[in-house]
């Protein structure tokens, strides 16, 4: 491999065989070297290659002032997440898991310490990347002797929830929080609290995350299902009074009316975690 650039004593650019450019990290694998000499591959520790031109230019930024070893810590949590989530990732990730967990590390120095007032239901919602925010905390804390509030393990998960998604971080957070709105109307207007380890409850909350992207991104259902939802309003008249609710919190926050499928999904989603009160 030819050196293409050098970015700091412990970071290159290189060719490969193919002529497809990769990110080369090894303890002095730049040392005395120049552009177009050969790579020393003995001193090779980490190959990075990251398709998306825009996403490696960011991620070449990061390299050149972000420390090795918060970069390492980045790929070790993004390879536990992989296999945890078993999931394709956005390239993407790389750039932001590694910039947050490097300003993270900075901010507590500083004693900056940041709380996540939807901590809870991150965990609840996303249970399997909020576990991967908890490896990471551990992950940090062993690897880089810095201990951080768990709030972070919230933050860390919807980096992660974003990469399966393409969407940004405010989407992520804002999709939560009307996740938890839309919950809690549900339960005013029972009177109950849910089995969070039901498969209806886990169906109903996928699909009022769903909803929730729909929303923010503007990709509504068409309003194609008015018979059946008359049929519905009939047959599950308390069911149907509890998604209007919903409607009119959504026609009330973003302007937005709710189509006739919106409101046969919400109403038979309700219906189905309600049906054994």
């Amino acid at each position: 491999m030819i050196i293409k650039r050098v970015l700091n004593n412990n970071t290159i650019i290189a060719s490969n065989s193919k002529g497809v450019e990769v990110l080369l990290m090894g303890k002095g694998i730049s040392y005395g070297k120049k552009k177009g000499e050969e790579v020393d591959i003995e001193k090779i520790d980490k190959t990075f290659l990251l398709r998306d031109k825009a996403t490696q230019s960011k991620f070449t930024e990061l390299l050149i002032n972000v420390p090795m070893e918060h970069i390492l810590v980045a790929e070790r949590i993004i390879n536990f997440g992989k296999i945890k989530l078993g999931k394709n990732l956005n390239e993407s990730i790389y750039v932001n898991l590694t910039d947050h967990i490097h300003s993270a590390v900075e901010r507590y120095a500083e004693g900056l310490i940041l709380k996540n007032p939807l901590r809870w239901d991150i965990a609840r919602f996303y249970q399997d990347e909020y576990a991967v925010g908890e490896k990471a905390v551990e992950i940090i804390q062993k690897e880089l002797n810095v201990t951080l509030d768990i709030d972070e393990a919230a933050f860390i998960a919807l980096h992660f929830v974003n990469a399966e998604e393409g969407k940004s971080f405010d989407l992520a957070y804002d999709v939560t929080e009307i996740t938890k709105k839309i919950e809690e109307i549900v339960k005013v207007e029972y009177h109950t609290e849910f089995d969070e380890r039901s498969l209806n409850y886990y169906r109903f909350i996928t699909h009022v995350k769903f909803f929730a992207q729909r929303l923010l991104t503007g990709e509504h259902y068409e309003d194609e299902d008015k018979e059946l939802l008359d049929v519905m309003k009939q047959k599950y008249q308390n069911e149907y009074k509890c998604a209007s609710k919903i409607s009119e919190y959504v026609k009330t926050a973003f302007k937005h009316d709710l189509s006739s499928t919106e409101l046969l999904y919400l109403t038979a989603h309700i219906r189905r975690i309600t049906k054994n009160l």
